[in-house]
């Protein structure tokens, strides 16, 4: 899987990532939980103050990231409960469509409209209303060859960590 950051928003450099040239066995980032019960969040979450790393397949919405220093493909993705300060949000998720590898641009083009489309629903007001940012996890060569298709869509705060959901906050 891999992270296309698009977001000129970003403040800082964290996810910046030369290109998809070295492959683990999955997953790449190129780029772009309170309670389970308090934030919608997945089997993902953790104890408070607890962080873990997540099989980078199997984020969910309302999953809560440290993942603002993370370079280069990845496998795993620290996750923490949202009720404790975090980088990101996995907001909304998506399938990728085709038989064939798309290729990178593709699959941001992709992700940019998955993500771009669920923004408002998720934070409460249009993308272009707020200062806040948002990023992507898509498929590399790889991982579409095993069978991935799932795009990612996290929201963050250029400013840096919260805590909480940024479900519904209208920021």
């Amino acid at each position: 899987m891999s992270n296309r950051f698009m977001n000129i928003r970003r403040a800082f450099l964290g996810f910046v990532v030369v290109g998809a040239t070295t492959t683990l066995t999955g997953c790449g980032l190129i780029l772009n939980a309170a309670q389970e019960a308090a934030s919608g969040g997945s089997g993902n979450d953790v104890g408070s103050g607890t962080e873990q790393q997540a099989d980078a397949f199997t984020l969910e919405v309302g999953d809560c990231l440290n993942d603002e220093s993370i370079v280069g493909e990845v496998e795993e993705i620290p996750t923490i409960s949202c009720s404790e300060p975090h980088d990101s949000e996995v907001y909304a998720t998506g399938t990728a469509t085709g038989d064939e590898f798309p290729g990178n641009a593709s699959l941001d083009a992709e992700a940019e409209g998955i993500c771009g489309g669920e923004f408002e629903a998720f934070v409460g007001i249009p993308y272009e209303e707020s200062f806040l940012g948002y990023s992507w996890y898509v498929p590399t060569q790889q991982s579409w060859d095993s069978g991935d298709r799932k795009i990612d869509c996290v929201i963050y705060d250029p400013e840096g960590q919260v805590t909480g959901s940024l479900r519904g906050s209208a920021r």
